[in-house]
């Protein structure tokens, strides 16, 4: 695969390198992964240390849970209530 000077590769070609380029990162981040595993499954507070994960991550499946499932109000709805709250201060 090498490029002959001052000519692009092909489409092939970067496609190729971009897919080697990213799973050569895949496998850095997952050995790093492993590494930072081993360090924290040596260490005597382990329990405690799994414990907060498990906080940790079901506090963030409660927020993905409220931006994505949550249904918005309806436009109109909001647009009568500000239309109220507007007609109760007038009549004050």
């Amino acid at each position: 695969m090498t490029q002959v000077a001052g000519r692009r590769g092909g489409l092939d070609e970067r496609a190729v390198l971009l897919v080697a380029g990213l799973a050569d990162l895949a496998m850095s981040a997952m050995g790093s992964a492993l590494g930072t595993m081993r360090g924290l499954l040596r260490r005597s507070d382990a329990a405690e240390l799994a414990a907060e994960a498990e906080h940790d991550l079901m506090a963030r499946g409660r927020l993905v849970l409220d931006r994505y499932a949550a249904v918005p109000p309806a436009h109109l709805e909001i647009l009568a209530r500000h239309a109220l709250a507007r007609q109760a201060t007038d009549d004050v």
